[in-house]
């Protein structure tokens, strides 16, 4: 018999799992997600990709500012869900939330858990240079994200590949992880298997201050760094401009031959020295500009042999 849901979470890579939630039959009595926020030119006030995604199916949507009130919580037991579905919601879910369900709350995390619990996992992992990633289903319990695993579904990194394609990549395959897992949950047959104390590592939210390249660091590490933040937050360099330096965010490189000084351009490529090798720089975005491609850029900006990029 199909379950009856609550489903909690906010942005994009949340959406697919409601969607095949909704598909595979079972009942999503409300959907949890953070409060409308001002964006665009017009600052007007725009609703979560969950909760846009919800209203499509007529699913009521509830945008509380916390879980930790009495109200909140009663309200929360009061829908009558026999379990919870996470993803990317938040908001932390105190105890009373996690008991408010009698078969309990799962949460989709994109990482090979123990590796890179926290809030930026798939942006970590490719940071770190890691050669794997993927998606987990746990349940959930009160420490940051400790709870025993459901099922796993690998992916492998490509060599420059970017935080924004493994995002891509992960959000389809968390949707048919947790459809699975809830499957088993219905039929009483999902095992849970607690997670190892080795290997656990903790990915912190990125922080504006680690945004900037340092030419000085090696290819690989600089290439890391910025496939790791691309397109968001994105890792940037500064070029000389017509008065004040412009700020320029790097979006996609890959290997490139060569050797200089850090920060040196090398060719008309956009080939770059690094502290150790060089990095190619593929696309790239100048400030309230859209993104290009490095051949497109050069047309309108160009950097010849010998600049250095800051």
């Amino acid at each position: 018999m199909p379950l009856r849901l609550i489903f909690m979470g906010t942005p994009d890579f949340a959406v697919p799992t409601l969607t095949e939630i909704v598909g595979a039959g079972h009942t999503v009595l409300a959907v949890y997600t953070r409060a409308p926020k001002a964006a665009g030119r017009g600052m007007a006030a725009q609703e979560t990709p969950v909760a846009l995604q919800a209203r499509r199916f007529g699913i009521p949507v509830l945008t509380p500012a916390t879980l930790r009130n009495p109200r909140a919580q009663e309200e929360f037991r009061a829908h009558g869900a026999d379990a919870a579905v996470v993803v990317a919601y938040g908001l932390i879910l105190p105890k009373a939330i996690l008991e408010g369900v009698p078969l309990g709350c799962f949460n989709l995390h994109a990482s090979l858990l123990p590796r890179w619990r926290g809030a930026a996992p798939i942006n970590r992992a490719v940071m770190a240079g890691d050669a794997a990633s993927g998606v987990m289903v746990m349940r959930m319990e009160e420490g940051l994200d400790t709870g025993p695993v459901a099922m796993v579904e690998r992916t492998p990194i490509g060599s420059d590949m970017t935080a924004g394609d493994l995002h891509d990549a992960l959000a389809p395959l968390g949707g048919d992880l947790m459809v699975r897992a809830l499957a088993a949950l219905e039929r009483g047959s999902l095992t849970l298997t607690p997670q190892s104390d080795d290997g656990v590592t903790y990915a912190s939210k990125i922080d504006k201050a680690e945004t900037r390249i340092d030419w000085r660091q090696p290819w690989q590490a600089v290439h890391n760094h910025i496939r790791g933040l691309s397109p968001f937050p994105g890792a940037w360099f500064e070029m000389a401009g017509e008065g004040a330096p412009v700020r320029v965010k790097v979006l996609r490189t890959t290997r490139g031959e060569g050797s200089g000084a850090p920060g040196t351009v090398l060719d008309e490529a956009l080939t770059i020295a690094c502290g150790e090798g060089a990095v190619r720089i593929l696309e790239l975005q100048r400030a309230g500009k859209q993104p290009m491609k490095a051949d497109a850029f050069l047309r309108g900006t160009p950097l010849a042999r010998g600049a250095m990029l800051a």
